[in-house]
């Protein structure tokens, strides 16, 4: 497993990043526990989450099924780097939710209780909340930081303005600010390159690609799953029928699954630190372990950029 730096840090993360959304909600928490294993094995020492997963099991269960995973053996905690978010509602209290700094606090402490840990490597904000004044939101990462419970902080869904801002505001005050945002980037869903990895490189952020196989999209036709089989996704495959039995032929001539191209790709693009995966089974975990070491020709390169066009020259593309 290859490992980068988390946007201007120091700190090393591997290149495949383990998301949790699916554990609870898909993925019970024997299996869980078996992939969390399966994947330390690979060298993958990133993990990512956030206080509402949890799906039918409620908002926390996966937090909570990550912190019975660290307590069977403390000293994982000291190998891996983990993430976990807050903004989304954990309850029907009107101040149990978004980015304010009561809440900030609040639900960083509850989601250390679930972990079972005593600090998060990277705590995230998961969207952005119009009505919390960025001077507000540093104040409590101030807090959290001096108090030894988060060490970074990260944005999640930031649009490009919102980075900087973010920023800029860190700066007046000597601050670290962010470090990494965490956002929809894939072949099929090139929208960042327009302001948001622009915004990453100009202040330093590490670029985290959530959705790299695009919800199933680039998983390939042969693959089943069941979010593969909604209308919505069939409809969506429909729709980019040409695209993606293209970019399928290509799979086959590199001798790669869809899958493993899809990641790969989302690798070599500038500004990125690494793609989130998501596998329910631990066999979904083991087709793509190779993808760090997989390299695409540029050949390969432009025939996906010919199947999928990138959104144009960022970010001018579209102010001139």
């Amino acid at each position: 497993m290859n490992h980068r730096r988390l946007g201007r840090t120091a700190l090393k993360v591997s290149e495949l990043c383990l998301g949790t959304m699916n554990f609870g909600p898909r993925t019970g928490e024997a299996d869980s526990h078996a992939i969390l294993d399966s994947a330390i094995d690979l060298g993958i020492n990133f993990i990512d989450t956030a206080n509402q997963y949890g799906g039918d099991g409620g908002v926390g269960t996966t937090e909570t099924m990550l912190g019975t995973w660290l307590a069977r053996d403390p000293a994982r905690r000291d190998r891996i780097v983990l993430a976990t978010k807050v903004y989304e509602p954990m309850s029907a209290d009107i101040n149990d939710r978004g980015l304010s700094a009561r809440h900030i606090i609040m639900a960083c402490d509850a989601s250390l209780r679930r972990l079972r840990v005593d600090y998060v490597d990277l705590y995230q904000f998961h969207h952005i909340d119009r009505a919390a004044p960025m001077d507000e939101i540093w104040q409590a990462v101030d807090r959290l930081v001096a108090q030894g419970k988060i060490i970074y902080a990260g944005s999640s869904n930031f649009p490009g303005w919102k980075i900087a801002q973010a920023c800029e505001t860190a700066k007046a005050s000597h601050r670290l600010g962010l470090v990494a945002e965490q956002g929809l980037y894939n072949l099929i869903e090139r929208r960042a390159e327009l302001e948001v990895i622009p915004a990453c490189a100009e202040y330093g952020l590490g670029l985290l690609a959530w959705s790299p196989l695009a919800g199933g999209l680039l998983a390939g036709a042969g693959e089943t799953g069941d979010r593969r089989q909604t209308g919505a996704i069939a409809d969506a495959r429909a729709a980019r029928a040409d695209q993606l039995v293209r970019f399928e032929a290509l799979c086959a001539d590199l001798g790669e699954t869809p899958s493993a191209v899809a990641l790969a790709w989302t690798l070599h693009q500038p500004g990125v630190t690494s793609a989130l995966i998501g596998p329910r089974t631990i066999d979904q975990l083991a087709a793509v372990g190779h993808v760090p070491e997989l390299k695409l020709s540029p050949e390969a390169l432009t025939r996906l950029d010919a199947i999928f066009p990138p959104c144009g020259p960022a970010p001018e593309a579209y102010a001139w």
